[in-house]
């Protein structure tokens, strides 16, 4: 499932339609954007903020510089990404740090969302950025919360501060920070207790807290895929705490969209990290400006480029391309830069990043399933470690051995090891193609295909 999968494909047929076109009239502009009006309101989007955003594009839109432009259809998608990213917050809002450390983070919201695994997921990106996190466990309330705060912490290597559920969670956040400053940590993260529902109850507990310990941040978190609720819980957790910031859960199922488009609009708050999936690497901070560039189908180099450069052993890659190009690249390779693709995240994903993919009525059709990957490994791990260096030996007999082994056809394996053969020779035959038509103009040579 892409990240607005909906709203993206709407906007990118829409703007498709005014590619085509060589001039502009006002009629075309206006159904363009009743278009567009429609899109915004099936992703879920507050009908308030559509209003006020189509009505800005227009304003820009009918004017003689595009009407009159050469490439009109282009000058109108500049201003629809414009105001799109103007829409999400601009530019990225980090998170705080206090002049004088710790740094204090509450992170609030309601039960459900996500929050525990949220504040163990924001630990894990500050230690990645060499920040020393304090997680406390101030959910007294929720069962097993607090034991689910330290496993987490166990899993990213993360202290945790606890007095257990019987004191008070304003005392608990205090002796956590008292802590925090005798030990140097430079970052609290109080996890606070949530509930089904906004009640008063709640909110005083967390008044109280803000109150004891005057906090640098107050992190709403929200799952993206309640739509509109999500987008009252922000409203009125702001309303009654002053939040700072939006923290948006499972986005990258939220195949609408709307609570990415409303939050920051509906509270004035920006959204500061988007949670991208289960796993505890999967918490970005999130870039108005690159989701724009996402939804509309022009791609996200620069996201793609930090997911490379975090996941993707550098050494490792540049001797993997070196044996490709002199040939020697063994299916043992192959496997260890499919596993370091997989770090990257979902290939569906990692392709929407591609610039012009999502305007490639080809790729929008092209449903990659990550499994392609997990039955090619099992076929490469049920091969001998010669066979994996010399896949000529696979005769008949270890083909179909090697498909009893790894629960798949022979079929299969023979599709693989066909396809491998045939980019080695591909390969070897790039240093002389390039050389032979490097200035006439760039030739297609094809490339690897899952083979299911």
């Amino acid at each position: 499932m892409a990240i607005f999968e909906g709203l993206s494909s709407r906007l990118q047929e829409t703007f498709q339609r005014l590619r085509g076109k060589g001039k502009l009239t006002e009629d075309d502009v206006k159904e363009a954007l009743r278009e567009v009006r429609l899109a915004l309101l099936e992703a879920d989007v507050n009908f308030k903020v559509v209003k006020e955003f189509v009505e800005k594009i227009r304003e820009r839109a009918i004017g003689q510089e595009v009407l009159q432009s050469l490439t009109p259809g282009q000058q109108v998608i500049k201003i629809v990404n414009d105001e799109l990213t103007e829409l999400m917050g601009g530019t990225q809002s980090r998170i705080a740090q206090a002049a004088k450390p710790p740094t204090v983070v509450m992170m609030v919201g309601l039960q459900g969302a996500g929050k525990t695994t949220t504040t163990g997921k924001l630990a894990n990106l500050l230690k990645k950025q060499n920040r020393y996190p304090l997680l406390v466990a101030g959910d007294i309330y929720r069962p097993a919360a607090i034991k689910q705060l330290q496993v987490l912490g166990e899993q990213v290597k993360a202290q945790v501060f606890s007095m257990g559920d019987k004191v008070s969670p304003v005392e608990i956040a205090k002796n956590a920070i008292e802590h925090a400053r005798m030990h140097g940590f430079d970052y609290v993260l109080i996890d606070t207790a949530g509930r089904l529902h906004i009640d008063d109850t709640l909110m005083d507990e967390l008044k109280r807290i803000k109150e004891a310990v005057n906090p640098d941040e107050i992190l709403l978190v929200v799952d993206a895929m309640t739509g509109q609720d999500a987008v009252n819980v922000a409203e009125t957790f702001h309303q009654q705490l002053g939040i700072t910031g939006t923290i948006l859960t499972k986005l990258d199922g939220d195949t609408r969209g709307g609570a990415a488009l409303s939050i920051r609009s509906v509270t004035g708050t920006p959204i500061k990290f988007a949670g991208m999936g289960e796993k505890l690497d999967a918490l970005e901070p999130f870039h108005p400006d690159r989701m724009a560039s996402r939804i509309l189908g022009m791609g996200d180099v620069l996201s793609l480029i930090e997911k490379a450069q975090a996941n993707v052993d550098q050494a490792k890659a540049q001797e993997a391309g070196k044996k490709l190009m002199s040939g020697e690249f063994t299916l043992d390779d192959f496997l260890d830069q499919m596993q370091q693709l997989k770090k990257m995240g979902p290939l569906q994903d990692i392709l929407g990043m591609l610039p012009g993919m999502g305007m490639n009525k080809a790729m929008q059709n092209v449903n990659i399933d990550d499994k392609q990957i997990a039955r090619v490994e099992a076929i490469i791990r049920s091969m001998t470690p010669r066979e994996r260096q010399d896949p000529k030996v696979m005769n008949a007999s270890r083909r179909r051995r090697v498909a009893a082994g790894s629960g798949t056809t022979v079929q299969d394996v023979n599709r693989l090891l066909n396809q491998f053969a045939e980019m080695q020779k591909m390969m070897k035959q790039l240093p002389g193609l390039a050389k032979k038509f490097g200035k006439k103009g760039k030739k297609g040579f094809g490339g690897f295909k899952f083979p299911f």
